[in-house]
């Protein structure tokens, strides 16, 4: 049975839109830097949202509103993964999850190993926990990137206590294998040291890439474990503020239990109800769309890229709405989105933000019209050949 793609909303309704994406820039610039998307909200989401604005049910968020069990209804449904919701704990978002298990279970000057190309609130979340971060970049392979393996390993043994993963990975859309993930937890045990494995893209997996959870890796990657997710990036709830710790052995779950309930009383209360919503079976439908709409989309980037700016270098994700672009080749300098924003009013992510190994990267958001992708491409093709 074939899946009708998801269709996003208009332009004119989109600037109607009041967050970051859409009030960063003026108007004749085109967004694709912040993780946002472009579509309607799930219809089960609109549904719950607007009854409670309706009877006012804006108060403090419950013990238990439900979202521990929609997340281990979803997990075993979607990916085949079986949890425990009394070893999961919220939180208002996922890099707060991350922040306060790393002060849990490290010292303050401890090393944190990253992987590079990441994610910058990577760098910014150790700093906040008092860490330093030890940056271990992935392995670019020539047709994809990997853990550096041996690399994490000689970092955990030079001192290091725990590793930042990030799984499917943020810029590239690597979904890591579960071999990798294994013999990481394996290197993590072997060091006595941890890994929080940053997995809010899990539900965006394209159909050609399999996602195994951290957790359910192996045995040991139950063991030095914490999982942090939430229906903000796949759902565009990040405004809603709500998001899971999740873990699956003894040890990790009574980290988490000694964490202070402030922690928990952070989390949003239409966050949480929108996060239920979003796991229910009814969103099912929904997120299929979506994800045909994402695939068609990160192959068309492919085709427009090789049309209009052909010394690029892109590799189509394996998850995501997220491609990482080498631009270099076009002598744009460091920074190409820098130079992008003025020159073809599009806005991309700043390469170099990722990393060093961002130089001359930068990342774009295709979670939108293929018309807009379309446009945003011809624009920048522009630029390349005046």
């Amino acid at each position: 049975m074939s899946i009708t793609p998801l269709q996003a909303l208009p332009i004119d309704v989109l600037r109607r839109r009041t967050s970051t994406k859409w009030r960063t820039y003026p108007a004749d610039v085109i967004p694709m830097f912040v993780a946002e998307t472009d579509f309607p909200l799930a219809p089960r989401i609109t549904e719950v949202l607007a009854e409670a604005v309706a009877i006012g049910d804006t108060g403090y968020t419950p013990p238990d509103p439900g979202i521990r069990a929609a997340f281990a209804g979803f997990a075993g449904r979607r990916f085949g993964w079986q949890v425990d919701p009394a070893r999961i704990r919220t939180t208002a978002d996922v890099m707060m999850g991350v922040v306060e298990i790393l002060r849990a279970v490290t010292t303050p000057g401890d090393r944190v190993v990253t992987t590079p190309p990441v994610y910058p609130p990577f760098a910014m979340c150790t700093a906040e926990a008092g860490c330093l971060v030890e940056p271990v970049p992935l392995t670019d392979t020539g047709s994809g990137w990997e853990l550096d393996l041996a690399g994490i390993e000689a970092a955990l043994a030079g001192g290091a206590r725990a590793v930042l993963l990030c799984n499917p990975h943020n810029p590239t859309g690597t979904v890591h294998s579960a071999a990798s993930l294994a013999a990481l937890a394996e290197i993590a045990a072997r060091h006595g040291a941890v890994v929080i494995s940053d997995e809010i893209h899990a539900p965006l997996v394209h159909g050609d890439g399999v996602y195994t959870p951290f957790l359910a890796a192996s045995p040991a990657a139950a063991e030095v474990g914490y999982a942090v997710t939430s229906a903000s990036k796949a759902y565009n709830l990040a405004g809603l503020k709500c998001a899971l710790m999740v873990t699956a052995a003894d040890g990790p779950a009574a980290v988490l239990r000694g964490l202070s309930d402030e922690v928990e009383w952070r989390t949003g209360l239409f966050g949480a109800n929108a996060g239920v919503a979003a796991f229910d079976p009814a969103s099912d439908a929904w997120l299929d769309s979506l994800r045909v709409t994402l695939d068609g989309n990160r192959r068309l980037l492919a085709d427009l890229l090789a049309a209009h700016l052909p010394e690029a270098v892109y590799r189509v994700p394996d998850a995501g709405y997220l491609a990482w672009i080498d631009l270099s080749a076009y002598g744009w300098g460091d920074d190409a989105a820098s130079y992008l924003r003025r020159a073809a009013k599009v806005a991309l992510h700043h390469g170099p933000l990722f990393g060093p190994q961002g130089v001359g990267f930068a990342r774009l958001n295709f979670g939108c019209a293929p018309e807009l992708l379309t446009e945003a491409i011809e624009r920048i093709g522009a630029v390349a050949r005046a």
